[in-house]
């Protein structure tokens, strides 16, 4: 899926000409926010090439997944307030891309990635309508790597020995903008997007290795309630 963020601005703008129209409760100095919804989450993947013996051009491809999601957040002031995610793990599925595109499935992945956001919350606390954007610190936790008997023949040729690997874990960051809406005094919903910028490496039992860049985009849909 391709994430458009013209139309994130397209709703910025929305935001602003509807911002002073009603006097409708919104997220403030003191309060705490939680919401609910789900996240789609799409790596955008340049993938390095497995290192010998595996042909060149040996490259992999990461599928999306989505995931529900577990957001709070507490007003620092009117504008300023952090926000944390949290949610289930992903489940990738990895593929092969390069010199062997339409290999079919190399493996799976479970990754888990919470992160704390600073964000800016344009307009006043009564505006019906509040674009944001922020900053996040991300630690990205992969965890139940399973290679396939595809990833065996292209890792280690002729061998009856399954190749296992890992991904290794990285602390990155998260920039992020969105747009909230509020129901009534207590109900809101917000259309959120991210995008992290991730590198990490990837082991694999034979000895070799891979660079990948991930960078995910996620898009969030959430309801959320003010306490």
């Amino acid at each position: 899926m391709k994430v458009r963020f013209k139309s994130v601005v397209t709703m910025l703008g929305v935001a602003a000409a509807l911002a002073c129209a009603s006097t409708a409760s919104a997220q403030s100095k003191g309060q705490l926010t939680a919401k609910f919804g789900i996240n789609q989450l799409t790596p955008k993947v340049e993938s390095g090439d497995i290192s010998a013996p595996a042909l060149p051009g040996t490259k992999a491809d990461v599928g999306r997944d989505t995931q529900p999601v577990l957001i709070f957040a507490y007003g620092l002031t009117d504008n300023i307030s952090t926000e944390l995610a949290l949610g289930t793990p992903y489940k990738h599925r990895i593929y092969g891309a390069g010199a062997i595109a339409g290999t079919g499935e190399l493996g799976t992945v479970q990754a888990l990635p919470p992160t704390l956001f600073l964000q800016y919350r344009f307009f006043q606390p009564s505006a019906p309508f509040r674009p944001f954007v922020g900053v996040g610190a991300t630690y990205a936790y992969f965890m139940k790597e399973r290679g396939s008997f595809k990833m065996t023949a292209v890792t280690n040729p002729g061998s009856n020995v399954p190749t296992t690997f890992s991904i290794d874990n990285k602390f990155t960051y998260t920039l992020q903008a969105g747009v909230a809406m509020n129901f009534n005094e207590r109900w809101f919903g917000d259309v959120t997007v991210n995008k992290a910028h991730l590198r990490t490496n990837v082991s694999f039992s034979t000895g070799q290795t891979q660079a990948m860049k991930l960078d995910p985009v996620s898009v969030v849909l959430a309801v959320g309630y003010k306490f």
